[in-house]
C-alpha cells in the first residue's frame, strides 16, 4: 500500500512537470534548433577535425585560411541560438495555448529584438558605440531572457485575442489579410510592455533587461549547474523516473535543459577562439559519459545477456536490443525485461548512471579525458565515436569502453539473479509435464473402456 502511495504520488509529480505548457515550449522550442545544430556541428568538425596534420592537408586543395569559410555556417546558429530559441518557443507556446503559432513566433521576435541592447559597446567611434546587434546578446548570454520573453509576449499575445479585441475584416477579405489584422491589437500589447521595459532598464545601472537577467537570474543557475552535484542528481532523478515506467529524461530535461544548453554554448565559444574549455557539464557530457545505450546504462545488461545469459527470455530479448542499445535506445529492455518496478534490477539501473557520473567528473578533472568541446552530436552516435568526437580525444572513446565494462560488473549479479529466475521458470513447466508421463502406466488402459 505504502509502495503504491508512493510509485502514485511520483508519478503525479513527474506527469505534472511533463505537462506544464511552459515547461513543454520551451524545451520543444530548443528541439527545432537541434538538426540545424547538428549541420553546423558537422561543418565544426570538418572545420577543426580531431587528427593531427588534418587541417595542413586540406589547404593544400583549398588554400591557407579555408578554416574561416566554415564560420559562415558556424556562426549562423550557434551564435545566434538565443534568437533561434526566441522563435521556436513562441511558436511552440502560441501552439500549446491554440492559438496562431506563427503569429506567437513573430511577437515573440520582435519584444525580444525591442529590449537588446543595439550598440557595440567594444567598438567606439570616439563617443558613439558603432550601432548593430551584438552575436553575444544572440548566444549563450541571451538564453534566459529569450525564454522569458517568449512566454510573458506570447501569453499577454494570446490573452488579448481571446479578449475578443481584434480588427475584423469583411467576410471577401482573403484570410491571410484579415489574420494579420486581427493580430493587430494583440501585437500592440506585448509589443509596448517589452517598449517600456526597454525604457525603464535605461533608469537603472542595469541599462538593458539583458544585463539584469544575466547577472541575476543566468549566471546563478549556470553557477548551479556547474556544481559537482547537480548532474549526479539530474541522472538519478531521471532513471528513478523511468523505474516507474515514465521517460526520466522528459521530465528532467524540462527543468534542467536550458542550463545544460547554456553550459555548452560556454564551451562551444570557447572551442572556436582556442582558449580553454570552461565546464564539465555540457550536453555532450550528459548524453556521452553518464548512460550507453539509453537510460540506466543498460547496454552493458544487453552484452551480459547476449553472451552470458542461460534463460532463452534473456538471450533473445539482448538480440533483438543489442543494436538499439547500440544507438542509444532502450525501451524494449525497459518494458520487455522488464526494468519497470523490477525490484531485482532496480539497483543497478539506478546506480549505474550515477556511478558513470561520479567517475567521468573525476576523469576530467584530473585530466584523463578532455571536457566536451560543444559540439552538437545526435544523443544516438554510437560509443567511441561519440566520445571521440565531442571530444577531439580518442583516450575519451577508450574511456567509453572502460566505463561500460565496468557497468557490466556492477549489473552482473542482479543480472545473474534475474536469469537464473527466468531460467527456473522455463524449466520448471517441462519437469511437471515429465512427471506427469512418469505417472502414466500402460497397465491401467483396458479395451473395455473403450
Amino acid at each position: 500500500m505504502m509502495f503504491a502511495n508512493f510509485e502514485k504520488a511520483v508519478g503525479g509529480t513527474a506527469e505534472k512537470l511533463s505537462n506544464n505548457k511552459v515547461l513543454i515550449a520551451i524545451r520543444d522550442g530548443f528541439l527545432i534548433t537541434t538538426p540545424l545544430i547538428i549541420i553546423a556541428s558537422i561543418f565544426l568538425l570538418l572545420q577543426q577535425f580531431p587528427i593531427p596534420g588534418y587541417g595542413d592537408f586540406i589547404a593544400q586543395f583549398f588554400g591557407k585560411g579555408w578554416e574561416a569559410h566554415m564560420d559562415a555556417v558556424v556562426d549562423s546558429t550557434f551564435s545566434v541560438l538565443a534568437l533561434l530559441g526566441v522563435i521556436g518557443i513562441g511558436y511552440s507556446y502560441a501552439r500549446q495555448l491554440e492559438a496562431d503559432a506563427i503569429a506567437g513566433a513573430v511577437v515573440a521576435l520582435v519584444c525580444f529584438l525591442i529590449i537588446t541592447p543595439k550598440t557595440h559597446p567594444d567598438f567606439m567611434n570616439g563617443d558613439n558605440a558603432f550601432a548593430g546587434f551584438a552575436l553575444k546578446n544572440f548566444g549563450a548570454s541571451g538564453m534566459f531572457i529569450a525564454m522569458i520573453t517568449a512566454i510573458i509576449s506570447v501569453r499577454l499575445f494570446v490573452m488579448i485575442a481571446r479578449k475578443g479585441w481584434v480588427i475584423k475584416m469583411p467576410d471577401g477579405v482573403p484570410p491571410a489579410v484579415a489574420q494579420s489584422f486581427a493580430a493587430l491589437i494583440p501585437s500592440l500589447f506585448p509589443m509596448g510592455l517589452f517598449f517600456l521595459v526597454y525604457i525603464g532598464f535605461t533608469f537603472t545601472p542595469f541599462k538593458f533587461a539583458h544585463n539584469f537577467i544575466y547577472t541575476t537570474l543566468q549566471t546563478p543557475l549556470v553557477g548551479i549547474g556547474k556544481s559537482v552535484f547537480l548532474e549526479p542528481i539530474t541522472q538519478f532523478l531521471s532513471t528513478f523516473f523511468w523505474f516507474f515506467g515514465i521517460n526520466g529524461p522528459a521530465v528532467t530535461n524540462t527543468v534542467f535543459g536550458p542550463i545544460g544548453t547554456v553550459l555548452t554554448l560556454e564551451n562551444l565559444e570557447a572551442f572556436k577562439a582556442h582558449t580553454e574549455l570552461p565546464n564539465i557539464f555540457t550536453n555532450a557530457f550528459s548524453n556521452f559519459f553518464t548512460n550507453f545505450g539509453g537510460g540506466g546504462s543498460t547496454l552493458s545488461l544487453v552484452f551480459l545477456m547476449v553472451f552470458i545469459a542461460k534463460s532463452q527470455r534473456m538471450k533473445k530479448l539482448g538480440k533483438l536490443a543489442i543494436v538499439p542499445g547500440i544507438f542509444g535506445i532502450n525501451e524494449m529492455i525497459i518494458f520487455g525485461l522488464p526494468v519497470v518496478l523490477n525490484p531485482v534490477i532496480a539497483i543497478p539501473f539506478i546506480v549505474t548512471p550515477v556511478f558513470n557520473t561520479i567517475i567521468s567528473t573525476i576523469a576530467t578533472i584530473v585530466g584523463i579525458i578532455p571536457k566536451t568541446t560543444g559540439v552538437g552530436l545526435p544523443w544516438t552516435t554510437p560509443f567511441f565515436f561519440s566520445g571521440w568526437l565531442s571530444t577531439g580525444s580518442l583516450i575519451a572513446g577508450f574511456w567509453q569502453i572502460l566505463l561500460i565494462f565496468l557497468d557490466c560488473l556492477i549489473y552482473y549479479p542482479f543480472f545473474k539473479a534475474l536469469d537464473k529466475q527466468y531460467l527456473k521458470d522455463e524449466l520448471e513447466p517441462v519437469a511437471v509435464v515429465s512427471d506427469e508421463l512418469d505417472e502414466i502406466s500402460l497397465d491401467d488402459l483396458s479395451l473395455d473402456d473403450l
